[in-house]
């Protein structure tokens, strides 16, 4: 069986990340979203609990598509959970650069882990979690971006607290 790793913080999950999964759940035989409990690099607005929650709920439809927590290294989380590749989403060339970067260093860490990369399609190219997060906070509409239970907690957590 061949099981490949879709990792990110998916802070929250969104249609452009659900576009990648499902595409991927058709390749491979078993996908497993990994959710980083804590990433260094960003403070998350949805704990681990929220953030699992809503990717289960997205994905539940999808058979093939398993969704877990990890802590520490992606490569490490890949070898635990016996996967084979892992799955990158590139929406522009800045996604490239910091792409390519990361799948050196995880090539000199995992030799082993193989990496596919998939291109976002078209509608969700500018589509980012950050950017959501942005457009709600100032009242704008974002449910042709997130599923509907992932717009509703994102307006529940940013409007809720003005």
């Amino acid at each position: 069986m061949t099981v490949a790793v879709y990792a990110g913080s998916f802070d929250p999950i969104t249609n452009g990340h659900l576009d990648i999964a499902i595409r991927a759940s058709r390749i491979f035989d078993k996908l497993i979203i990994g959710i980083y409990r804590s990433p260094a690099d960003k403070a998350v607005l949805f704990n681990t609990e929220e953030r699992l929650a809503m990717a289960k709920k997205a994905t539940k439809d999808f058979p093939n598509i398993e969704v877990r927590p990890f802590s520490g290294m992606v490569v490490d989380f890949a070898r635990e959970i016996g996967a084979q590749t892992m799955v990158r989403g590139l929406r522009m060339s800045t996604d490239f650069e910091r792409e390519f970067e990361m799948a050196l260093m995880n090539k000199k860490l995992c030799p082993e882990l193989e990496l596919v990369c998939l291109m976002t399609s078209l509608q969700y190219q500018f589509l980012s979690s950050s950017l959501l997060k942005e457009v709600v906070s100032l009242g704008g509409d974002i449910d042709s971006l997130v599923p509907w239970h992932v717009a509703k907690a994102l307006r529940k957590k940013l409007l809720d607290k003005k």
